[in-house]
């Protein structure tokens, strides 16, 4: 594996990927949640902090 997949590799194990009650996805680090009880209780702070995955995938990839 190259020096950029092992840097890859290792920021994905940092991410989890969260569904809130509405439906979207979410990728974001754990660092960032660290207060995260439940995920379907991410604030709209904490939502700010990750990628909303409908926006980078679209709708229906």
């Amino acid at each position: 594996m190259s020096m950029r997949g092992d840097i890859i590799s290792e920021e994905y194990k940092k991410m989890v990927f969260i569904q809130d009650k509405d439906g979207k996805e979410y990728a974001c680090y754990i660092d960032d949640l660290k207060n995260l009880k439940r995920k379907e209780d991410l604030t709209d702070e904490e939502k700010e902090k990750c990628t909303d995955l409908s926006q980078v995938l679209g709708d229906n990839w």
